[in-house]
């Protein structure tokens, strides 16, 4: 539907965004995006990746990043959520 399209354009672009953005990305940051179909709450997440390499070796520099789009469609709450990575050196 066109409604899924635009939130997969929303959450597209704000990972986009924060690739591009220098630095870490915010540990917890949340924005309201106004749409034809109604206010989508984004939700921004980002942690460490806590992953190991070679002989258990800690790599850091990474950090895992979650964005959920929240709406409301028909009276029912509706979310889509993306996984990726992000890598700074420090």
């Amino acid at each position: 539907s066109a409604e899924e399209n635009r939130v997969r354009q929303i959450l597209a672009d704000r990972m986009a965004e924060v690739q591009a953005t220098p630095g870490f990305p915010d540990a917890k940051k949340e924005t309201k995006v106004a749409t034809g179909y109604g206010d989508i709450v984004l939700v921004q997440q980002s942690v460490p990746a806590a992953l190991k390499g070679e002989n258990n070796t800690e790599l850091n520099g990474i950090n895992l990043v979650t964005l959920t789009a929240k709406w409301r469609r028909g009276g029912a709450d509706q979310s889509r959520k993306i996984q990726f990575y992000v890598y700074r050196q420090g």
